[in-house]
């Protein structure tokens, strides 16, 4: 791997990591901003704060390990 190569595949990782920690950084506003609403914080419907609660708790946990896959997926050099 020459140096160039070396550089692009460490900028492509940087950019990776930060929007996989975007994702779960949003993914936890989202879950206290539900937890905000359910307590009666921000008046809003039970039901909403509950329904961005979820939302939040399957960004953090979920979708950054959904879009590694499918980000590794096209590094697949098995064939």
């Amino acid at each position: 791997m020459s140096p160039s190569e070396h550089e692009a595949a460490d900028a492509l990782a940087r950019q990776r990591l930060i929007v996989l920690s975007a994702l779960r950084f949003s993914g936890i506003a989202l879950v206290m901003l539900g937890f905000a609403i359910v307590r009666k914080v921000i008046d809003l419907p039970w039901a909403v704060g509950a329904v961005l609660a979820v939302v939040g708790m399957l960004e953090f946990f979920f979708l950054p390990r959904f879009i590694a896959r499918r980000w590794n997926a096209g590094n697949d050099t098995r064939r």
